[in-house]
């Protein structure tokens, strides 16, 4: 399935994987940081398995929904990023918010990033969609991350309490107005 290069840079990127998303989150005691390495594996392997894919059919109706998605997906990422410093003063680490970013995009879903990383890996996944490795590997990153997030909500609810059991009330998930 995967050749000896590929599995080195499955095996790299892993390592490098763990050292972003568990050890700053098992720290300071925030878990999400494990269902979200669930999450970052997953479109590894997706991004492995596919990159032949990437521009066959370019023009195809999914290779263009799939490249849309991969648009939206930078956009949520970089601008969530850019909320969150500017607006949830993080100290020290990126995730350690001291105000509750409510605005732009946060305020149409609790979770950009996250929701970055559904759209990117679900992009990737139309690259070949019939592939049952891939059916496997995006429901497997959409999975985990529906639990980083909903882990992520009560590490939340407990730094900002009543105020984001409010926000989760006015907002979605992942799609603005839908889930």
């Amino acid at each position: 399935m995967f050749s000896q290069n590929q599995l080195l840079i499955i095996l790299v990127a892993t390592v490098g994987i763990i050292l972003f998303t568990w050890f700053a989150s098992l720290k300071e005691r925030r878990y999400h940081g494990i269902p979200r390495f669930i999450s970052f594996e997953s479109i590894l392997l997706l991004l492995m398995h596919n990159h032949q894919n990437w521009f066959v059919n370019a023009f195809a109706p999914l290779q263009i929904l799939s490249w849309l998605l991969f648009l939206i997906s930078a956009f949520f990422a970089l601008y969530g990023s850019m909320q969150i410093i500017l607006r949830g003063r993080p100290q020290g680490n990126f995730e350690n918010t001291t105000q509750l970013v409510t605005t732009g995009l946060f305020e149409y879903i609790r979770h950009p990033m996250y929701a970055s990383l559904l759209y990117f890996g679900l992009g990737i996944y139309l690259k070949a969609p019939d592939d049952l490795f891939n059916i496997i590997l995006v429901i497997i990153n959409s999975i985990a991350l529906y639990i980083t997030c909903r882990i992520k909500e009560k590490e939340m609810t407990k730094r900002f309490g009543a105020t984001y059991r409010i926000y989760i009330n006015q907002t979605r998930l992942f799609i603005p107005f839908i889930f």
